[in-house]
């Protein structure tokens, strides 16, 4: 009898990291013999198709509910009991080997509710960690907020009106003490952050005594791989490249419209991303701004004629552009963010300090006066080796397997 995986994320869309992430997982465990299943807030992405056996959680008015507790009470998780009920059920029903997590915050789980059947039940969990909301009070990331209060029991929380926002209450430190009794109850849970500056913040946290095992993020190198975009630029030119699904402060917007002042003739700056009319007021004549394509192979095609990515983000646990834009051939130049820096190894980028634009744009002329071919050889050779999406999700199928071998 086959062994069976049940995935938990509040989307499935393969337009979000998190959905086609878990696509992929699922895949590849199904290629090894397991069952699939795939849980996800039904009321967001209805019944797209999909390799696993798909498992909606809720409806639109348990979502109704769920945002209206957030917004009014700093809730988020706290909700939504009446889907949790019937999904705990349908669990029971599938009685899977292994629980995967990814994200529960998604005004879809009630996690205390969940917690207490997944501590009843005694099955491993495994919980990747994507962003920083399972171990603070409120927000899902604090570098660029430069706060740690996540780290002596939260309260008067500086993002209260940040995602998952709350217009009325701080209960931030309560909040944190919930998912202590929650998530710290379970024996059998292995913590997988997604980059080892995560791992290292997470000593400090509630579940610093968990069972870790960092695993990195895997791409598609079918996809994101060189085309001849390379050969459109002349030698002469340079492209620099950023690229976010929607540009924010944390993101390093202002840095990017800085980067663009101070450029010089032959040098040109392209950016993707969702921005604002405000936003877009204030960038210089002459920087190309593209929405964000849901077409993967459209932006494969633009890192691919792209001299370097940039990416000045100031808060970022291991950041996809990164590992995308070297596997198809282009080098990075990023700021000393958490994960960020991970991906970037000796002759495929720079690593320049938070801040410090003039030394950002004196490493992309670095590396566009150097020999371009072989930089891009060397990021491409680098991606093979570390970034191929088979290569990093075996990590799960091996973990898996040993959680239920014990």
């Amino acid at each position: 009898m086959s062994k069976k995986l049940l995935q938990i994320n509040p989307v499935v869309r393969l337009n979000t990291s998190t959905g086609r992430i878990m696509k992929e997982i699922g895949e590849l465990a199904q290629s090894a013999g397991w069952e699939s299943y795939v849980a996800y807030s039904g009321a967001r992405d209805g019944m797209p198709p999909h390799t696993s056996q798909l498992v909606p959680v809720g409806d639109k008015l348990d979502l109704a509910v769920h945002a209206v507790a957030t917004r009014l009470f700093d809730a988020h998780g706290l909700a939504s009991k009446r889907g949790t009920r019937p999904f705990i059920e349908r669990i029971r029903a599938i009685d899977p080997d292994v629980i995967h997590i990814h994200n529960i915050h998604g005004y879809f789980l009630n996690y205390p509710l969940l917690f207490d059947y997944l501590k009843e039940s005694g099955k491993p969990v495994v919980w990747t960690v994507h962003d920083c909301w399972l171990y603070t009070g409120h927000c899902y990331h604090y570098a660029y907020a430069g706060c740690n209060k996540w780290q002596t029991g939260c309260g008067h929380c500086p993002q209260k009106h940040a995602f998952p926002s709350s217009w009325l209450l701080d209960r931030s430190a309560r909040n944190l003490r919930a998912k202590q009794r929650a998530f710290a109850s379970l024996d059998r849970l292995t913590i997988v952050p997604v980059s080892y500056w995560m791992r290292q913040e997470m000593a400090s946290s509630i579940l610093a005594d968990k069972q870790f095992q960092v695993i990195h993020n895997g791409i598609d190198l079918s996809v994101f791989r060189p085309g001849t975009g390379k050969d459109d630029v002349p030698a002469d030119r340079t492209l620099i490249l950023g690229v976010a699904s929607i540009w924010l402060e944390e993101k390093g917007w202002s840095d990017l419209v800085k980067l663009a002042g101070l450029l010089g003739p032959g040098e040109k700056l392209v950016l993707v991303g969702r921005t604002t009319e405000a936003q877009r007021s204030r960038i210089p004549a002459g920087v190309e701004l593209i929405e964000r394509t849901e077409n993967i192979g459209k932006l494969a095609e633009l890192y691919g004629r792209a001299t370097v990515l940039v990416n000045p983000t100031w808060q970022d646990n291991y950041p996809t552009v990164n590992l995308e834009a070297m596997a198809c051939g282009t080098p990075v130049v990023t700021y000393r963010t958490g994960g960020s820096v991970e991906s970037v190894a000796e002759g495929t980028g720079f690593v320049v300090e938070q801040g410090d634009v003039e030394a950002m744009l004196a490493r992309v002329r670095m590396l566009a006066s150097g020999d371009r071919a072989a930089t891009a050889a060397r990021c491409r050779e680098h991606a093979l080796a570390h970034f191929r999406k088979e290569d990093c999700y075996q990590n799960y199928i091996r973990l898996y397997e040993n959680l239920t071998t014990r």
